[in-house]
């Protein structure tokens, strides 16, 4: 699977970068260097010594939800593959709610102790509906060509701050509750460092709260200084 990830990680930057160079008239070279290190993010994530870690640490199985969704995603987008990969793509803004939804909930759903088992046995399948939730929740966020939203950009500060809700709940129970949540890390006997399953737990659930939290509220108050600052933030 490593192999896989990475052969087809690398073709996807050769017709990335190949067709760049057709368009790049239009497209700034950070965009183009934007989306290759998207991919080498998602490489890292899925295809590197990081992604053999995660069968017995939760915490590096966090950190690969995490650079799935929050790095390797908004990347991407920031490199407009669609602009890029496709000719005359035509505009596509699904609706910010179901884009919402499915960034939220799709942390939500594979963090429960049944569906995590289940993930811990169909890698592809969980990283693959990482990347897609991850692509869609940034999307009107970053609003890559040729997605058009017509909505005041003030939305984006509150739709941020509603995604960092159930996440820090989440991270805020699997740090607090006192007890191993996911069997498989509770049979493991040791771990580096003399780390329990309860205190690997406890440390992935911090992670994911000071990282969800750095990265969706940072973005809204960037965009918050932004509209303060333009010359007509009432109707930006």
């Amino acid at each position: 699977m490593t192999a896989l990830w990475t052969a087809a990680l690398a073709a996807v930057a050769v017709a990335y970068v190949w067709r760049w160079r057709t368009v790049r008239g239009a497209l700034p070279m950070r965009r183009m260097w934007a989306f290759v290190a998207g991919l080498a993010a998602l490489w890292a994530a899925v295809a590197s010594p990081l992604a053999h870690m995660d069968h017995a640490h939760l915490t590096a199985h966090m950190v690969q939800h995490l650079v799935i969704m929050t790095v390797a995603a908004p990347l991407l987008l920031f490199g407009e593959p669609a602009l890029v990969l496709l000719d005359k793509a035509p505009p596509w803004s699904p609706h910010p709610a179901i884009c919402w939804i499915a960034g939220t909930f799709t942390v939500v759903v594979w963090h429960v102790p049944g569906v995590f088992e289940l993930g811990m046995q169909w890698h592809g399948l969980q990283h693959a509906t990482f990347l897609v939730a991850g692509l869609l929740f940034w999307l009107p966020v970053l609003q890559p060509r040729p997605t058009e939203y017509g909505w005041s950009r003030w939305w984006i500060v509150l739709y941020l701050f509603l995604a960092t809700l159930p996440c820090d709940a989440l991270s805020a129970f699997l740090a607090f509750c006192g007890r191993v949540i996911y069997p498989h890390y509770g049979t493991m006997h040791h771990h580096a460092g003399g780390l329990s399953a309860l205190d690997d737990q406890e440390r992935a659930g911090a992670l994911m709260w000071f990282w969800v939290t750095f990265a969706y509220l940072v973005p809204a108050a960037l965009v918050t200084v932004e509209l303060l600052s333009s010359k007509d933030p009432v109707r930006a």
